[in-house]
């Protein structure tokens, strides 16, 4: 079963605002067994949306949609639907009287405009929303559904979650599909892919590999589609660990949920250790990735992002005689930022960075893209030296990953 997602708004193409509902209603639909065909970004506009769906029908069984539903006239979805479906708009008293309620409840008046949004075509089974005024719009012909939904992130969610994809399920005889990731860290998408060649060729035909590449890591994932939820699981389970026996040393996790940091967040907190980080080149992206982890207060202490020389000085004790002899980019004062944080928070752990991100290089001998990294443990302090290239992102990115690493492995030792 084959969906496509059409996107509608001029906010979208412009770049204003970022399109986060089709990447959340595809992870959504292919829990339930749903393959998205394609995804469509459009203008508010009648023409553009009346062939988008012409060729989606052609194309897919399932057709969801987000925005254009709201009050003013720009939004034109509804009338659009109305159009293409040959239909009428009619108005829909229990969807009048819902807005009535909600607006009661905040003291705001009830217009003619928002009575509009009670407007509904008629061969739709409107979808109540309970979040907002705009409701959802269920069409079904030739064994195809069509839906429209808020482009509301919160509204469209509640809608899905409660309504369309309950429906799909009671309509349609979805097939199982069945991932599973494969978190590597440490070595680039070409050599992995050399590492496990023969394993690849040998996957049985139901089973795909994809490679996910990002700053220093790939995500290995198998995707198995069919009819029996048990044999699928099964079979991605011998796969994972007869890749698990090729790939053991680069091998930091799996699914998507299973970060790094999320695994370092469980050893520190079945360890009752605690973490600080104290950052340059890296800017508090390492400090962004721990505090993303729910619950992360219960073992991190804090982060400072110490730019300049001066605050390296300052609030993390680095001699400034440790700067003149090796520069700022060096392991020496990666090491003194470390042991800084470490008793200045008072923790089992520090991270700390120092490095050249890019495009200068700050006065150092060493070119853009050196970063060192320093680990402080309750025993020992370790730094090393990287490379990691251009441009800046790259290097922020690169160097937070492997921090956290290297703070994986180094916790595990002790």
């Amino acid at each position: 079963m084959n969906a496509e997602i059409i996107t509608i708004g001029d906010e979208i193409l412009i770049g204003q605002i970022l399109d986060s509902n089709s990447k959340w209603i595809a992870e959504e639909l292919n829990k339930i067994g749903v393959s998205v065909y394609q995804i469509t970004s459009i203008q508010d506009d009648e023409q553009h949306i009346l062939k988008a769906l012409k060729e989606a029908e052609s194309n897919v069984d399932i057709v969801i949609i987000t925005g254009g539903l709201g009050p003013t006239k720009d939004d034109i979805t509804k009338l659009t639907l109305a159009k293409y479906f040959d239909d009428e708009l009619i108005l829909n008293e229990d969807i009048v009287e819902h807005i009535k309620n909600m607006f009661a409840k905040i003291n705001y008046p009830f217009t003619e405009i928002n009575k509009n949004q009670a407007l509904v075509p008629k061969k739709c089974t409107p979808l109540k929303n309970f979040l907002g005024t705009a409701p959802g719009m269920w069409f079904e012909y030739s064994n195809k559904v069509v839906v429209s939904l808020p482009g509301v992130p919160y509204e469209m969610k509640e809608l899905m979650l409660k309504g369309v994809l309950p429906k799909l399920q009671e309509k349609y005889l979805l097939p199982y599909i069945y991932h599973k990731t494969i978190i590597t860290y440490g070595m680039g998408e070409s050599m992995v892919a050399e590492r496990i060649e023969q394993w690849e060729d040998k996957l049985p035909t139901f089973i795909k590999l994809a490679y996910l590449p990002s700053y220093g890591k790939v995500r290995l994932r198998l995707t198995a589609k069919g009819i029996n939820k048990k044999v699928l699981e099964d079979s991605v389970a011998e796969e994972v660990k007869k890749l698990s026996n090729i790939i053991p040393d680069i091998i930091v996790g799996f699914d998507e949920g299973e970060t790094l940091e999320l695994e370092i967040g469980s050893l520190l907190t079945q360890k009752k250790q605690t973490l600080a980080t104290a950052e340059s080149c890296t800017g508090g992206n390492i400090a962004k990735k721990i505090t993303s982890v729910a619950g992360s207060s219960k073992y991190f202490q804090g982060s400072i992002v110490a730019y300049q020389a001066s605050i390296k000085i300052k609030e993390l004790n680095v001699e400034e005689e440790i700067i003149d002899k090796y520069s700022v980019v060096s392991s020496q004062v990666a090491e003194a930022m470390a042991k800084g944080i470490q008793q200045k928070f008072q923790t089992d752990y520090a991270i700390a960075t120092t490095g050249n991100a890019g495009p200068t290089t700050d006065k150092t001998d060493k070119t853009v893209g050196v970063v060192f990294i320093a680990i402080a443990t309750p025993t020992h302090i370790i730094s090393n030296e990287y490379f990691f290239g251009k441009p800046r992102e790259k290097v922020i990115e690169r160097a937070s990953n492997k921090a956290l690493e290297l703070l994986k492995q180094e916790i595990l030792k002790n």
